[in-house]
This record gives structure tokens, C-alpha cells and sequence, in this order.
């Protein structure tokens, strides 16, 4: 099943568990009730930024939204990997684990194309994001400071606060990026 059917699907299910109107959903993500229907349909296909809102506004992790039936072991090969962009083609971000309920966190590869960047939204309250650098050098901009990462460098900080991926360099920066959930 294409990503935006699973989106509506599982949208439209924690909008309802929660008894929530479109407009009601409105207010507290910030994503125009317009915009709500349209993904509710399936007639749209979100950026990542739209579904953090989303899943802050019902305060359920990012990959809750995207959630299908997995099976004890999982193999998941590139072709697989369910890709998204950011709000330009620059910053493309493939998932191969979901939070589930026997997993509290997120994996992601991700790419983020030579002298570009993505911002990024604060993710759910007490969400940790650890990242590791396969290739190039990424300059973190967070709200409690800015890193500066290469190859084979690793981070863990609070994600709940805004924070920008930095691409300074003329190649393409490669790393894993994990999103934990604490209980």
C-alpha cells in the first residue's frame, strides 16, 4: 500500500480514538483543516515537517502515522525503504523501522544534497534523536547550540526543540538517524 493510503488510514484512526473534529485537529497542529482532509483522504502527500505537527498535535511519535502490521523479524532493503523529502528535494529521508508498541524508537537514513539544509520542527516532548555520520559533514543548528559532525562522529541531543541539518559541502551528506521515544 502506498505511504499517503497508510497515512489516511492511520490518521483518520487517532483523530477518532481521541473523538477529535478536522478543525479540532486544526488548532493544536497547526495544518489547515483544508489540508487535514485532503491527507485524510489520501489525496495528499505530506511533508515531513506536516506530519511532525500532525503527530505533535495528537502527541504520538512521527512513524505512528505511517504505521502498517509488521511481522517478529523484519527485513527491510533499500527498494523498500518508504522515502520522503523535505520541504525541498535536497533533504530526502528513507524509514526502515517505525515505532511500534514493542519499539520506542524510529531509523532513518538520510541524505541531505551539497550546500543545502532542512529545518526541522521540534519533535514530541522528551523525543531524543542520535545520529551518526556515514559520509560528509553535517552542521547541526539546534535552539541549545550548533555541532559540527564528520564521518564517523555521532550525536544524541534533545529533539523536541527546533533544529536544522547544515550542508556546507560540495558532496552529498549521508548519516543514520535515530528518533527515541522515551516511556
Amino acid at each position: 500500500m502506498e505511504l499517503g493510503k497508510i497515512i489516511a488510514i492511520n490518521l483518520k484512526e487517532l483523530r477518532n480514538e481521541r473523538n477529535l473534529t478536522l478543525g479540532q485537529l486544526s488548532k493544536i497542529s497547526g495544518i489547515s483543516k483544508a489540508m487535514l482532509s485532503d491527507i485524510e483522504k489520501g489525496s495528499s502527500n505530506p511533508t515531513i515537517n506536516t506530519i511532525w505537527k500532525i503527530a505533535n498535535g495528537l502527541n504520538v511519535p512521527y512513524t505512528k502515522l505511517m504505521e502498517g502490521v509488521e511481522k517478529e523479524s523484519t527485513f527491510v532493503s533499500r527498494e523498500e525503504s518508504v522515502m520522503q523529502i523535505g520541504e525541498s528535494e535536497h533533504y530526502r529521508v528513507y524509514c526502515y523501522f517505525k515505532n511500534t508498541p514493542v519499539r520506542n524508537f524510529e531509523l532513518f537514513y538520510v541524505e541531505l544534497d551539497a550546500q543545502s539544509s532542512n529545518a526541522s520542527i521540534g519533535h514530541s516532548e522528551k523525543a531524543q534523536e542520535y545520529i551518526y555520520i556515514i559520509q560528509g559533514e553535517l552542521t547541526l543548528h539546534t535552539e541549545a547550540g550548533d555541532y559540527t559532525l564528520v564521518e564517523g562522529d555521532s550525536l544524541a541531543f534533545d529533539s523536541s526543540i527546533g533544529h536544522t541539518y547544515i550542508n556546507q559541502n560540495d558532496t552529498m551528506l549521508s548519516f543514520i538517524e535515530i528518533n527515541f521515544y522515551p516511556n
